[in-house]
């Protein structure tokens, strides 16, 4: 049996006892001012949650994966794209990424955006779109005016 624990919450979106991390290795993906912080992995649930925070006008990586996640915007506004639908996001609304959907999520330009983000423990790792892809998903005006920001 696992042993309860509390990280109790800290000002600004931290926790205690919780490091926040760079998003990715630099030079891994094309991403802008965002952090990480894993605040719950428990074997005996294989999931784990994580919260992400991205300064204003910054964004996560534009990727796809086989693993599907949901994410709970915490604090700020954004747009996220998952597949080819655009949605404006704010405090508390939930966002379901099906696997294989292409998806980026981008704070306002005015604010911080934070959110949860629940994902298997053990997953797949992101796939960029090659050249031809981002084409593809590019002939979508939708697609295209989100990424062109």
């Amino acid at each position: 049996m696992t042993e309860p624990t509390l990280r109790a919450a800290l000002p600004d979106y931290r926790w205690e006892g919780v490091e926040r991390r760079p998003y990715k290795a630099e030079g891994s993906a094309p991403f802008r001012d965002i952090a990480r912080a894993v605040l719950f992995d428990d074997p005996a649930l294989a999931c784990q949650l994580r919260y992400f925070e991205m300064a204003a006008g910054g964004y996560s990586t534009f990727e796809r994966h086989q693993h599907a996640h949901a994410v709970m915007i915490l604090r700020g506004h954004g747009r996220c794209l998952v597949g080819r639908r655009v949605f404006a996001v704010k405090p508390h609304d939930l966002i379901a990424v099906p696997a294989m959907a292409w998806h980026q999520f981008r704070a306002a330009a005015g604010e911080a955006m934070g959110f949860l983000c629940m994902v298997n423990a053990d997953r797949d790792r992101p796939q960029l779109p090659s050249p031809e892809e981002l084409a593809a998903l590019r002939a979508d005006p939708v697609v295209r005016a989100f990424l062109d920001g």
